[in-house]
């Protein structure tokens, strides 16, 4: 049987990463842009800044006048002005002269150097006493020190955070190409699910994949499709699967991927016009039963009817294959993670990696402590309390209290 062909964690996020299509461009605003993959290299039109600017609050000057200042021997010079910020610095610096200064006011014609205003000391007659010198170039930034014009500010592939939006908008580009959010379809299949709408009957659970898996969806830049619950019914998943493929370019399908006498996904999977099935079953807990296939450019995944085993798989699995087909290149793993020291020993199966749900406190002395959720794998009470998850690799059999480990912390 297929299901017993199973791949190691390792080999199963090579087989589902294949590469997929790229996704078409659209122009959005800069308000818009956020969070969005950038689908071609964006120039700068102008260089940052576009004058010469000061970095301190002070004085410009002439840094040859400076030289051999100190404390005890101070450089004495006039005070001819102040540069006004969001002002022109209509006055200039000549030799012996000196020009007040803002963080961020223009530098005067003739200055070359700013002395921070820690290193002054105006005194009469319009004198300004300086204790340390400066060098040529100090406390200021040249025109085009940031951004150069007709640089690349932001690459292609490159997901849009607050600094990339700051810095569009700090060179006036206020529209820019994005890569189209790729559509996601989730199919939730079982006779015993019911919409969260209903009241479930006896043996009946509420759907919670659907929701779920959408939220994850969205969370990582995509758009969810929903499909309505198919039944366990061969005939009706081959529609909605035809339908889905049309429509998306990723197609989970939640429920329906073990051996069990009713589970006909694989066999409808396997029947659909040039599928290759890439694995089923994956060793892992949670979330063993896991079907991958292959349809031309599009790839369809098949989870575990269980919540938790789900979202273990979409996060381990699908989130890199959706990131890729959203367009981001960045090969820097996502989510942050922390060193904690593990309160209890846990035990795991050899042979399968385990993914252990921890809640992580922070100790007195800054560090951090991570606590397993005990449990059944299946609670999704552990999966709502957790702060993140640990890896217990496949030929690891537990860890040990006290052991330093890694925990990566869920968004």
């Amino acid at each position: 049987m297929l299901f017993f062909q199973v791949k190691s964690a390792a080999e199963a996020r090579r087989l589902l990463d294949p590469e997929p299509r790229t996704p078409g461009a659209e122009t959005v605003a800069l308000a818009q842009a956020a969070g969005r993959i950038v689908s071609a290299d964006v120039t700068s039109p102008i260089s940052l800044p576009e004058f010469r600017r000061a970095v301190v609050d002070g004085y410009a000057v002439q840094a040859a006048d400076t030289f051999g200042a100190s404390p005890g021997l101070p450089a004495y010079l006039q005070l001819v002005g102040e540069v006004l910020m969001g002002q022109g610095a209509a006055t200039p610096v000549g030799a012996g002269q000196a020009v007040k200064i803002a963080t961020g006011g223009m530098l005067p014609d003739g200055a070359d150097a700013v002395v921070m205003v820690e290193y002054t000391d105006p005194v009469g007659e319009g004198l300004v006493e300086i204790t340390r010198p400066a060098a040529p170039g100090e406390q200021l930034v040249e025109i085009g020190d940031d951004i150069q014009a007709g640089a690349v500010l932001v690459p292609r592939g490159r997901r849009l955070g607050p600094a990339e939006i700051g810095a569009l908008a700090g060179v006036g580009i206020l529209a820019l190409p994005v890569y189209r959010r790729p559509r996601v379809a989730v199919v939730p299949t079982g006779d015993e699910i019911v919409a969260p709408t209903e009241t479930p009957a006896p043996g009946e659970v509420r759907d919670i994949n659907t929701s779920a898996l959408c939220a994850a969806v969205q969370l990582h830049g995509a758009e969810p499709l929903p499909y309505p619950i198919v039944r366990d019914d061969p005939g009706a998943l081959r529609t909605i699967l035809t339908d889905a493929l049309h429509q998306a370019d990723l197609v989970l399908i939640a429920g329906g991927s073990s051996v069990g006498t009713r589970d006909w996904t694989l066999e409808v999977l396997l029947e659909l016009p040039g599928a290759e099935l890439l694995l089923h079953g994956v060793s892992i807990r949670p979330g063993k039963p896991v079907i991958g296939v292959q349809l031309g450019d599009r790839l369809l995944v098949g989870l575990p009817g269980n919540p938790v085993s789900a979202l273990v798989v979409f996060d381990q699995f699908v989130r890199p294959h959706l990131r890729r087909l959203t367009g981001e290149l960045s090969s820097l793993p996502t989510g942050s993670r922390v060193q904690a020291r593990l309160t209890r020993s846990y035990r795991s199966d050899p042979g399968k990696e385990d993914y252990v749900r921890v809640r992580v406190s922070r100790r007195a002395d800054g560090t951090y402590d991570a606590e397993p959720l005990l449990g059944k794998s299946t609670l999704l009470r552990t999966l709502v309390e957790a702060d993140g998850f640990l890896v217990v690799p496949e030929q690891v059999e537990g860890l040990e209290e006290g052991e330093s480990v890694e925990v990566r912390v869920v968004d």
